[in-house]
């Protein structure tokens, strides 16, 4: 998320962004706050200007970024955001996803390895790219810098003028490089998630109408960026064409999942089926007391429909749908008896927004790891953080981890005695998920004791969730 360092920064450029409010009618400008999701303020608050500065005012600094992406959608009501204030607004909303880093010497030389007729074979669809991510129409003027200029019946050349000359009406000349064109958009200096979405849309099928070219393409790219530990990955299709997203191939969640063990009814225990190949089975035990998906996680993630099938066909079922109710109460038998949040938040998932089998599957009790020696041998804290409480597995192999915490995760005592070794265990643990490629969110016990309560925040959470990570169904 935008650090708390940034949010000073947010909020005075959404005070650029809605000071045009001011100009508006008081009737008008309260259906713009509310259009906004911005506090109310009565009409005789004061002047129209007062108005928008007290409702910017009482915005939580939590609640600028959502309040920012809702300015940037505006179009024509109640106002447009321009340039270059809205690539002011997307950067800092965009840094907040760690981009990967993308030094310039790797732009500049993948900038030349780039054949410039090759990408702009579709003038329109080119142009429309840069105008989405670059300044090119030129600066806003004045009124009295755009009347002096009608008067003379002159304009000032804008660098889409500039690109349309040489870039296209002398395409034969190759008047211009592909070098000189990112030079001029400013795109060896721009922010990391501004360059990696450039790199993304060049090879879309926005821009590029022929699969090949667009798989050579994102071929040269990766030439000079795996070096940096980065490439564009095909991660799903547009349209019939293949999508690519720019990953890291550095990061754990980059690497496949491969037998997801999950909603054990008891004690686990593993071997080897062939250590050479990871093939791993479960002994002991019930058989089906413990779960183990050994299928493909798709790049869009992993959805209900795949456990459903998978489910199916490992049980033989005869239609997907009575499989997936069945799965959907095996997974409720695992959940533990004494963590009703943990319920109430698996239950309430399945119903928020709402329940399908396109939507991304809720994985129960997931096993991070697994230790044949006893907590005796190991000692009381070996097994603590073995399972995770629930697991997402999202677009682009992201892994979200959802963790509800009750009073024995910094108590002793039967929650009499506050713990601070605890504690310490439990963020040392979620620093170790991050560093390994988990994102987790903790959701506090009392926060899911009320069903309705816990459908209200999923309602608002796992869309707000979603969207961060760019994973909307």
């Amino acid at each position: 998320m935008v650090g708390s360092s940034d949010r000073s920064a947010l909020r005075a450029l959404l005070d650029t962004a809605v000071a045009p409010l001011g100009n508006l009618t008081h009737t008008v400008l309260s259906r713009a706050f509310e259009r906004l999701g911005m506090p109310a303020i009565p009409e005789d608050a004061g002047s129209k200007s007062v108005r928008v500065e007290q409702s910017l005012q009482q915005v939580p600094d939590t609640e600028l970024p959502p309040l920012a992406e809702r300015v940037l959608q505006q179009q024509d009501f109640p106002f447009p955001v321009r340039p270059p204030l809205r690539h002011q607004l997307e950067d800092l909303l965009w840094e907040e996803g760690a981009p990967p880093v993308i030094p310039k010497k790797a732009r500049r030389e993948l900038s030349r390895a780039l054949y410039l007729p090759e990408l702009t074979q579709h003038p329109d669809r080119f142009l429309r790219l840069l105008d989405r991510l670059w300044v090119i129409e030129g600066p806003d003027l004045s009124f009295d810098e755009f009347s002096a200029l009608l008067l003379n019946r002159t304009r000032p050349v804008t660098l889409k003028d500039l690109i349309e000359k040489h870039v296209f009406r002398n395409r034969d000349e190759e008047d211009w490089s592909t070098e000189r064109l990112f030079e001029s958009l400013g795109a060896f200096e721009a922010g990391d998630a501004r360059f990696a979405r450039f790199l993304e849309g060049l090879v879309s099928a926005d821009v590029l109408l022929d699969e090949h070219l667009q798989e050579k393409t994102a071929s040269t790219i990766n030439d000079h960026l795996r070096a940096q530990g980065i490439e564009l990955r095909r991660t799903g299709s547009d349209g019939g064409y293949p999508l690519f997203t720019l990953v890291s191939t550095r990061l754990h969640s980059n690497r496949k999942p491969k037998n997801i063990i999950f909603a054990s009814l008891g004690k686990l225990d593993i071997r080897f089926r062939s250590s050479v190949d990871n093939d791993i089975e479960i002994v002991g035990g019930r058989p089906g007391a413990t779960l183990v998906y050994d299928r493909e996680v798709p790049v869009e993630g992993l959805r209900w429909r795949d456990l459903h099938r998978w489910w199916q066909d490992t049980h033989k079922f005869s239609s997907e749908s009575d499989a997936g109710e069945d799965l959907y109460q095996r997974l409720l038998r695992s959940l533990p008896g004494n963590s009703p949040g943990q319920r109430n938040l698996f239950t309430a998932y399945r119903t928020a927004h709402p329940f399908c089998a396109d939507d991304l599957a809720l994985l129960p009790e997931v096993w991070l790891h697994w230790d044949p020696k006893t907590v005796k041998e190991r000692g009381p804290e070996a097994l603590l953080r073995s399972r995770m409480d629930f697991l997402l597995l999202l677009p682009y192999g992201q892994r979200v981890v959802l963790e509800v915490d009750g009073v024995q995760h910094y108590t002793r005592d039967n929650g009499r005695t506050p713990d601070t070794a605890k504690y310490a265990d439990m963020v040392a643990a979620d620093r170790d998920l991050k560093l390994r490629g988990y994102e987790v969110f903790r959701f506090g016990h009392d926060e899911l004791k009320q069903p309705e309560d816990v459908k209200k925040l999923l309602l608002q959470f796992i869309p707000d969730m979603l969207s961060r990570f760019k994973a909307r169904p």
